[in-house]
């Protein structure tokens, strides 16, 4: 006794060989014992662009200069705790 075909299927006249895929997609997939991984091209571009600007900030780091002025933030923090006193 056979059992019943699945309503979609192509019934037994088809003779298809399960080696040879249907969809054109199914030839560009990669085997099962691999993965295969693709990035758009930002998404390696934008690593070597910020390691180049760090590389090239610690290399000439004479020209950098410290800020002169008294940062307002410990002005505030100063006050702040001059208040919080009293």
């Amino acid at each position: 006794m056979t059992a019943p075909a699945h309503p979609r299927s192509p019934g037994p006249t088809a003779s298809r060989s399960p080696a040879v895929p249907r969809h054109p997609a199914a030839l560009h997939r990669p085997a099962a014992d691999r993965a295969e991984i693709r990035l758009p091209w930002w998404a390696v571009a934008l690593p070597v662009v910020a390691f180049g600007a760090l590389l090239i900030m610690i290399m000439s780091p004479g020209q950098a200069q410290a800020a002169t002025a008294d940062p307002a933030l410990g002005q505030l923090i100063e006050r702040t705790l001059q208040l919080l006193s009293h």
